[in-house]
């Protein structure tokens, strides 16, 4: 009797392989379920993976088969009611057997549920999105660094040998020194064969002997030589090689002011929300401030952005202004790649519009790599939007903005904001 033993070490998730053959294959479908769980759950369980469903039809494959042509004759078993040449009746136009996909509810076939683990749900959520023009800068005094080859040293520690390079050296070394010594020993092993072949009365017996001694004498010579000399043994050589770092900074911020009502900031905190996961996700080195204002702006922590709950007047450009000085203290353009992300129902005090329009083009945009806006409202595009459509035809580049009017609509208007861009 012979037994199978597995000793693969994924020996509990046998079927990783097929699981992401059918994730790659279906990548469409869920991405789509993915979007919609988005829209369906809680903000606190926004990035938990879970169970998303797909129809059934969508994971049909093609089957070839034999048509129905041709003259057939069937005789089925236990046909009590008709005899073979009667006529049957063709059923009438939506009746006849509804097969799998009849329901007494309507809905028609069930959806293939599967659950999706965190990292891939995350994954489907945030495939293909990306920090629009983002830069690798040099920076001095904190530089990465990383370890790449450099070609061969005679020196180094065993766990870098190069064993192929060592080889060869040793092998060109055993022929260097014993070429002229082969050369040698071939020609007096040549010269004894034709002295052999000499009747022994003829034969020179002290010459004799001397050759003999000196081809003993040869091949001793050329054993002695060493295989492997320490000479020989050659080390792959690694140096450290500077990194360029990409440091990014993302400024949020967000309308906490009386004109937006606790639904409304729920969707800004969102929209953030999905903002926050992606940078900490995909950008190790992505740092992120804070910014809530009403007629005032103050930088808060992660904790206080999402859960404090405040309401006041709106003065929009207090915040632009500090998130200029922050700008200006801690984080230089030469060094950082900066981003910024508003979200506002577009209500503004008085002439502020006017104010938001001089930091965006003259003070913010020079300094940022990106900057989107957001109007979270299902009426007319407050005074903010048209002030900001203005600051989009100057900077069509640097500057984007999206009218969000549901949570629905989160989602979508997210990966229009961070889209990789095919170039």
């Amino acid at each position: 009797m012979s037994y199978i033993i597995d000793r693969r070490l994924n020996s509990k998730n046998k079927s990783a392989v097929n699981r992401q053959r059918f994730l790659r294959r279906y990548r469409e479908q869920i991405q789509k379920a993915v979007s919609d769980a988005v829209s369906e759950r809680s903000i606190k369980d926004i990035d938990k993976g879970g169970k998303v469903s797909i129809p059934s039809k969508d994971l049909g494959e093609p089957v070839i088969h034999h048509g129905n042509g041709g003259h057939n004759t069937r005789v089925l078993p236990g046909n009590k009611k008709f005899s073979e040449g009667d006529r049957v009746e063709r059923p009438k136009e939506g009746a006849g057997a509804g097969g799998k996909k009849a329901s007494d509810s309507g809905e028609g076939e069930d959806d293939f549920s599967f659950a999706l683990s965190e990292e891939e749900f995350l994954d489907f959520m945030f495939d293909g999105l990306e920090l629009p023009n983002l830069i690798k800068r040099q920076l001095s005094g904190v530089e990465e660094f990383k370890k790449v080859r450099a070609g061969i040293t005679n020196e180094g520690n065993p766990g870098k040998i190069n064993i192929v390079r060592s080889l060869r050296s040793a092998n060109m070394r055993r022929i260097a020194l014993t070429a002229g010594k082969r050369r040698r020993l071939q020609e007096l092993q040549e010269q004894l064969e034709m002295m052999e072949q000499q009747p022994a009365s003829e034969r020179d017996a002290v010459l004799f002997h001397a050759v003999q001694s000196e081809i003993i004498k040869l091949t001793k010579a050329i054993k002695h030589i060493p295989w492997l000399d320490t000479f020989d043994l050659k080390y792959n050589l690694h140096i450290k090689q500077p990194v360029p770092r990409s440091k990014a900074v993302m400024f949020c911020i967000m309308d906490v002011s009386g004109s937006m009502d606790q639904p409304t900031k729920d969707i800004a905190k969102r929209f953030f929300i999905l903002l926050y996961l992606f940078l900490q996700r995909n950008y190790e080195k992505t740092e992120i401030v804070f910014i809530r204002h009403h007629t005032s702006a103050k930088e808060v922590d992660e904790d206080e952005f999402f859960h404090s709950r405040e309401t006041g007047g709106t003065v929009v450009s207090s915040s632009l202004k500090l998130m200029q000085s922050i700008i200006e203290e801690r984080y230089s353009q030469n060094e950082w790649n900066i981003y910024g992300a508003q979200a506002s129902d577009g209500d503004n005090w008085g002439d502020d519009s006017d104010s938001c329009m001089e930091l965006m083009n003259n003070k913010l945009l020079p300094l940022c790599q990106y900057f989107s806006y957001i109007e979270i409202t299902p009426n007319q595009h407050q005074s903010l939007w048209h002030t900001y459509e203005a600051v989009k035809t100057h900077h069509p580049d640097r500057f984007s903005l999206q009218h969000i009017i549901t949570i629905e609509d989160i989602y979508p208007v997210f990966r229009e904001l961070f889209q990789k861009k095919v170039a």
